[in-house]
């Protein structure tokens, strides 16, 4: 049966994004270190179009993170271009002609937007005003019966949180401390979702802690 997964890098004191993004900075001041575990991983850079790169703990985490997916979920603030009305130029992404993901992606947003048709490498954009149960019903039909991965940024994990519908969280704990930005957990006051440990594994930088959301 499909799923709807989640994994997130996250600092030791639960921030997923660092104070003041920006566009020369959209994780925020010292957010990128959150991700930097994942940069070096010969497994995260192949996808990426990028040669080299190292295998460790990290790469059957990310083999992982990346196998039987078949449609990505992701906000507006991960997709990028500003909050508001989509304006001109025409925004299309942080990832160029040849996104990462290889698969349909939905973005969930309050402003609506003609489609990103087809994109070198089989990617497409799907902008979705009407809600986060529209959003994984179509993102569920696109997959194929493959499983939905869900992205950033931290509002949307929690909506999905709180609406019961997250069947597996994968944390990477990465050792800094941000000190403020933009919280994972923040918006969960009152929800008490009950996650059951699964894996952890300990890897250079950073420690993968994955949970199944009990129904």
């Amino acid at each position: 049966m499909a799923r709807l997964r989640c994994q997130i890098s996250v600092s030791l004191d639960g921030f997923v994004a660092g104070p003041d993004p920006s566009v020369d900075e959209p994780l925020g001041e010292g957010g990128e270190q959150l991700h930097e575990w994942a940069f070096a991983l010969a497994a995260w850079r192949a996808p990426h179009g990028r040669e080299g790169g190292e295998v460790n703990a990290s790469t059957p985490v990310m083999e992982r993170a990346l196998d039987n997916v078949g449609a990505t979920i992701m906000g507006r603030n991960m997709f990028g271009g500003g909050p508001g009305p989509w304006g001109e130029p025409r925004w299309d992404g942080w990832w160029g002609e040849d996104p990462p993901f290889h698969h349909p992606v939905f973005v969930l947003t309050h402003h609506a937007r003609e489609p990103l048709a087809e994109l070198q490498g089989g990617t497409s954009f799907t902008f979705v005003a009407d809600g986060i149960e529209s959003a994984l019903e179509q993102a569920l039909a696109a997959a194929g019966g493959k499983d939905v991965a869900l992205g950033g940024g931290a509002a949307v994990v929690q909506q999905y949180l709180a609406a019961g519908l997250l069947d597996e969280l994968e944390l990477h704990v990465v050792p800094v401390l941000l000190g403020s930005g933009t919280r994972l957990f923040d918006g969960l006051a009152g929800v008490h979702p009950r996650l059951e440990q699964v894996e952890v594994v300990e890897a250079p930088g950073v420690s993968h802690l994955r949970y199944r959301v009990a129904r």
